[in-house]
């Protein structure tokens, strides 16, 4: 199962909560994946979808606000031979009419109304998620998204969204209006404000095992830089040493060059505190470093023509 569907069978499960916040979650539902149709005068509602879940809390919301029995049919995807769609239907007129004034189907300005409280908010954004939401698999990437054909209702999702400052953005794909969030610390928001707390806590521990991990690699990156860099360093010293040996002999220098110039041929893979520990007196990193790079300077200076 994806994450999405497990999102999705953990919110449909929800104990619904006041009757406002359940008309506003069907409202949701019914914006984004709903189907109003008028013929002669009289009104159909149906609501289809790939997810049985969402089938059942559509029909359990109708009933538990309505008391109205939606009729559920199930019919396999001609592509897709292990897939279904459903479909709930409301056929009677009156009930249709019922439904509709409940979420302002008939008075679109004042629909507002609906979203008036912050539980509300969340329901409806729910309701959205489950009729046309997805997440992707957070140990690959961050992603959430609402997808509708209806500019307005893109927008309208959008405020609900950002009143939570969860910073949603709008992206036309082909002819569908994408509403959508990256980031992984405001995704764990919207599952906290649409009550997935199952959901949030499996995506929270991804993204703290994602985090070490991290962390663990820049430090390995960061030491195994340091390494590279010293172990290229006492090379470079290693070899201006044996230059100088091999030209001038070690003889010629200050007692100080010649026992830190012996010392690195000695222990190549010594740090400078390593080094600096092994003198007599013991002198420390700074001394070791300012006494190599003299020799380097001494080396550089013979292979550019002068002299010690």
């Amino acid at each position: 199962m994806s994450f999405s569907s497990e999102v999705k069978e953990e919110l449909a499960r929800l104990t619904s909560g006041a009757r406002h916040c359940k008309i506003a979650e069907l409202a949701g539902i019914l914006n984004f994946c709903g189907e109003v149709r008028e013929e002669k005068g009289s009104y159909l509602v149906k609501v289809h979808t790939e997810n049985v879940s969402v089938a059942k809390r559509f029909f359990t919301l109708l009933k538990d606000t309505f008391h109205i029995h939606g009729e559920l049919q199930v019919k396999r995807n001609e592509y897709l031979k292990r897939s279904r769609n459903y479909s709930v239907f409301v056929d009677k007129h009156e009930d249709c009419v019922l439904l509709l004034k409940a979420v302002k189907y008939f008075e679109p300005k004042n629909f507002g109304l609906v979203l008036q409280n912050t539980c509300c908010k969340r329901a409806y954004i729910r309701g959205a998620f489950l009729a046309a939401g997805s997440m992707s698999d957070p140990e690959k990437n961050y992603h959430f998204e609402i997808v509708t054909l209806h500019e307005q209702f893109a927008v309208q999702l959008q405020d609900v969204l950002d009143f939570f400052e969860l910073d949603a953005k709008i992206v036309i794909r082909k002819k569908y209006y994408v509403v959508y969030i990256k980031e992984g610390a405001k995704i764990v928001d919207v599952l906290n404000i649409m009550e997935a707390h199952i959901a949030l806590m499996n995506l929270e521990n991804v993204r703290i095992l994602k985090d070490m991990r991290n962390t663990v690699n820049r430090r390995v990156n960061c030491e195994t830089a340091n390494i590279n860099k010293t172990v290229s360093a006492a090379v470079k010293q290693a070899e201006d040493i044996r230059f100088l040996q091999e030209h001038r002999g070690l003889s010629e220098l200050n007692q100080g060059l010649q026992d830190i110039a012996y010392l690195r041929l000695e222990h190549p893979e010594a740090t400078l505190k390593e080094l600096g520990e092994m003198l007599n007196p013991p002198v420390g990193k700074s001394g070791v470093n300012h006494r190599l790079k003299k020799l380097s300077k001494i080396a550089e200076d013979m292979r550019m023509g002068g002299s010690l």
